[in-house]
């Protein structure tokens, strides 16, 4: 087993599109033969687009684009972006008029950060699609990941900064990657060592508290004050699958985030992850599934690794 590219698991082109200032962006998977793609949607707090077109009895295979975004509900405008752009280059589903391009598309809550009324929209869509490469290999404060943070349950003055991270591997001919923007409620675990690495901060700044002991000790209060987190990934392989089989790889590949979140999949999250097959190759979905969750663990840990402090927030470099 190798660790390769993201990039090299298929015919995909990724592009980020932010603004640092605001603390805000959108990422962009393209496939522009299109992809199986499956989701699956967790917490009670999600922001999504398309995701009842991946359910496997609805008519359309294929999807076009992914949207990862930030912005909240507000951010699923850059989806919009998106799809001029494939409609241009006249990628989507014929409908003989034109081709509709099918985006899938989710949102994570990041306006507590940076300038809340500046939100992606159609036109950091469409830049994020002109940006798009196959070797774009950026990772942390970039994209969906650029207002991402995590441990929040105390405010954002004990939060740390989240990003965008991504890791693949090739057992063989087969090969599997995850891409994701990390932003939690909760403090992220590596699973490796069994480390918190980021998480909410204690009173000194210097060490951790524990999220999941706060809300247990505060168990009787439903005031919610950091409502607004959500975490997004896709899950890419070359496997051949059906839209049934994508389904399933994607909650499979959430075991990644419940083996690195603490907690993860809470009322106040919307973790969400969509799972793509973009090759022929035959495998046991079982197989694909662990090591699906194998690489989102893995890209959970990089994202928060390479993100950099951003609006006075700390980053996990400050605290080594």
């Amino acid at each position: 087993m190798n660790q390769i590219n993201f990039m090299e698991i298929g015919e995909i082109k990724v592009g980020h599109a932010q603004n640092l200032a605001a603390a805000t962006g959108c990422t962009v998977l393209i496939i522009e033969k299109g992809g199986v793609v499956g989701g699956d949607v967790r917490g009670g707090a999600p922001g999504t687009r398309e995701t009842d077109l991946l359910d496997p009895v609805n008519l359309v295979e294929r999807v076009h684009g992914i949207l990862l975004t930030g912005g909240s509900a507000f951010g699923l405008d850059a989806a919009a972006g998106v799809m001029e752009y494939l409609e241009k280059k006249k990628i989507g589903f014929d409908v003989q008029v034109t081709r509709v391009p099918i985006v899938c598309g989710a949102a994570l809550f990041d306006l507590t950060i940076g300038d809340p009324l500046v939100r992606p929209d159609k036109k950091m869509g469409y830049q994020a699609c002109v940006n798009a490469g196959s070797d774009n290999c950026d990772q942390g404060c970039v994209g969906a990941g650029t207002g991402a943070t995590v441990g929040k349950i105390l405010g954002m003055e004990r939060a740390m900064k989240g990003g965008l991270g991504h890791y693949a591997i090739q057992v063989k001919d087969l090969k599997v990657g995850a891409m994701v923007a990390v932003n939690c409620l909760g403090d992220i675990i590596d699973p490796l060592s069994g480390e918190k690495i980021v998480g909410v901060l204690s009173e000194d700044f210097k060490s951790f508290a524990d999220t999941e002991e706060i809300m247990i000790n505060s168990y009787s209060n439903s005031k919610n004050l950091f409502s607004g987190n959500t975490t997004l990934g896709v899950i890419a392989t070359n496997a051949a699958l059906t839209k049934a089989q994508a389904t399933k790889l994607a909650s499979m590949a959430q075991n990644g985030y419940a083996r690195t979140m603490r907690p993860a999949h809470s009322m106040l999250d919307g973790d969400t992850i969509f799972a793509m097959s973009v090759g022929n190759v035959e495998a046991d979905l079982s197989v694909v599934g662990l090591l699906a969750a194998r690489v989102m663990e893995r890209a959970v840990v990089e994202a928060v690794k390479h993100a950099k402090s951003l609006c006075g927030i700390t980053d996990w470099q400050s605290l080594k």
